[in-house]
């Protein structure tokens, strides 16, 4: 069998079917599972990289949160506005004198109260320098926790500086980045760190008496990324201001942005407080940019996914949808195999019996009737098997009977033959003699016994039927002694070739004479009209045969249309009864035709038979 032909079998079908739909389903799966997965893959990365952004910024805002409450008290106390309202157009206080112990009482208390409160303060780790300092910065407290250069010419400097301008001249909390601590000596290693300067008012709050200064260690921020969780290929980035920061590890630096932003993605569960960005990198690349706000005016943190950490997720994911594929196509190949053992193999062993049946095979196969439908199917070929054997024999017996039946009838055939020639011989012997109507009737038993003997077709012309009764009713006439007659009225010579039952109309005319004429006991006559009429069943032939005889009551019409089998008499036409006729006609042509009876008592009968008009 060729791959042609193969696929034109029910097995090849089932199992090309079967393939194609596997294969279907395994694509259409790979091609959700993998555009499900990238989209999942993409959005746990954003998730996972904002949760650690979360936490970072969640900390970093938390510390930052306590430096700005720690400034904003060191404006708002009474103890250090007091102390510096005290001091405030006073020289440097430097000698302990008798009119100084006031003076000095108010510097101690004052900066005993701000380590106090620097003490208390959480996040005071972070916290390099503090500074409370009247406008001239003659006088000032300063809380430092490590060793440094405490000296009146670095505060003053530190006051005119841009950097001090700049953040004490701001309505409000200023952020300019991370800077080198100016008080740190050159030789010195550098100390990043954030400066703070806010003023400081009166008890009023209209008058600006001083300032503070805190110096907040790069730390607060750098602590909780130095273990930040992220892959190489990936950057983290820290915006202060309007600066921007590039963190590796321990190491913050300064640059330029190296991406451009493309635009802003809308990304299902991610906080409102965290934006995705498609960006373009400085070497072409695009990637997606997470940023978390710090909590702080200008504060964020920004990280781009990475690359590698989604291709090793992907390669875990498309090694998940290999192993889904795989599955499918092992139940694609398992139900090609379970599809061939339940339906192609007894499919095949279906065929195989059949074809030993064209051959000649008919025994039984019990091993075809399974239980299911193609057992059903093997039961009723076995069945059939049988039946056809049954059919075998039974045609050879009638084949059988079909031959003795032929020599029957090739026997019956010598007894009309010679009543033919008997009679031929009474005829001439009548016609020597002179007897006349013994030759007439010889030759109408002749004729009649010739048409009950020929042809089997049941429709004959008209012509032959009327042809039947003239024959039958000339011999009815020598037995009557010619008392009765009979007339025939034709509407067109065109309806003898109408097609009619063959012995129709003899057993109407025997009716008439036996059970109408012959009970009156006087001489008889019997009309046959023949016509056409069309009417709603379309056009139709109308014989009606009427006779002068002793009519019959209602009782006895609907008798004889029902009767099923005549009364049996010695003539022969005398089995062929009324109801019979009207059986055959309605068998043949509907309910619609057949025949009807009208009669007075004593006065006519009428039967008329209403067939289609059929044409020879």
């Amino acid at each position: 069998m060729n791959l042609h032909t193969f696929f034109k079998t029910i097995k090849g079908k089932i199992i090309s079917i079967t393939i194609g739909t596997t294969l279907l389903i395994t694509l259409v799966t790979v091609s959700v599972c993998f555009c499900v997965f990238q989209s999942l893959l993409r959005r746990n990365q954003i998730q996972s990289v904002e949760f650690n952004l979360q936490i970072a910024a969640n900390s970093i805002s938390s510390d930052m949160k306590d430096l700005v409450y720690f400034t904003n008290w060191c404006r708002q106390s009474t103890d250090i506005a007091g102390y510096l309202e005290t001091f405030l157009d006073k020289d440097p206080l430097a000698i302990v004198s008798k009119d100084d112990k006031g003076l000095r009482s108010v510097a101690i208390s004052s900066f005993d109260r701000l380590k106090e409160e620097y003490h208390n303060t959480r996040s005071s780790r972070y916290i390099t320098r503090i500074i409370v300092s009247n406008n001239t910065s003659s006088n000032f407290l300063q809380v430092l926790p490590t060793s440094g250069d405490t000296s009146s010419y670095k505060v003053d400097s530190l006051a005119k500086s841009q950097v001090f301008q700049s953040l004490f001249a701001s309505p409000d909390f200023h952020w300019i980045g991370i800077i080198d601590d100016p008080f740190y000596q050159k030789n010195s290693p550098s100390v990043p760190i954030i400066p703070i300067a806010r003023p400081i008012y009166n008890t009023f709050g209209t008058d600006i008496i001083g300032w503070v200064y805190v110096s907040v260690s790069s730390n607060v921020i750098m602590d909780y990324l130095k273990s930040f969780p992220f892959p190489q290929d990936s950057r983290l980035y820290l915006t202060i201001g309007d600066k921007l920061y590039l963190i590796e590890g321990s190491v913050c630096q300064e640059m330029e942005p190296d991406f451009t932003v493309l635009s802003e993605e809308q990304v299902k569960d991610v906080d409102s407080k965290t934006v995705v960005q498609k960006v373009r990198m400085a070497d072409g690349s695009t990637k997606t940019l997470i940023t978390r706000s710090l909590g702080q005016t200008g504060w964020y943190l920004h990280q781009t996914l990475s690359w590698q950490q989604l291709e090793q997720q992907r390669q875990v994911y498309l090694l998940l949808i290999a192993a889904i594929c795989a599955i499918i196509l092992s139940l694609g190949f398992f139900m090609v195999y379970s599809l061939n053992r339940t339906i192609s193999q007894p499919v095949a062993r279906i065929q195989k019996k059949i074809n030993g049946i064209a051959h000649g095979d008919f025994s039984r196969d019990d091993s075809i009737e399974w239980d299911h439908e193609l057992g059903d199917i093997g039961r009723g070929i076995n069945n059939l098997s049988r039946d056809v054997v049954s059919l075998m024999e039974k045609r050879i017996d009638d084949e059988k009977q079909k031959k003795d039946l032929e020599y029957q009838i090739l026997q019956s055939q010598i007894n009309p033959h010679f009543l033919y020639n008997t009679l031929n011989s009474i005829k001439w012997m009548a016609t020597i003699q002179g007897a006349a109507g013994i030759a007439e009737m010889t030759t109408a038993l002749a004729r009649l016994l010739k048409q009950v003997a020929k042809g089997s077709s049941a429709l004959i012309p008209l012509k032959e039927e009327l042809d039947l009764v003239k024959n039958y009713f000339l011999i009815q006439q020598y037995r009557y002694g010619g008392s009765i007659s009979i007339e025939y009225q034709m509407e067109s010579e065109d309806l003898y070739q109408c097609m009619i039952h063959r012995f129709s109309l003899q057993p109407i005319v025997e009716n008439a004479l036996f059970h109408g004429i012959e009970p009156k006991g006087s001489a008889g006559r019997i009309q046959v009209d023949v016509r056409t009429r069309t009417d709603d069943r379309g056009k139709s032939l109308e014989i009606s045969i009427t006779d002068n005889g002793v009519g019959m009551t209602q009782e006895a019409i609907e008798r004889a249309l029902k009767q099923s089998e005549e009364k049996k008499s010695a003539d022969f036409f005398r089995q062929v009864g009324i109801a019979n006729v009207n059986q055959r006609i309605q068998y043949e042509f509907g309910p619609d035709y057949g025949i009807s009876i009208t009669s007075e008592p004593g006065v006519y009968t009428t039967m008329t038979m209403v067939i289609p008009y059929v044409a020879r």
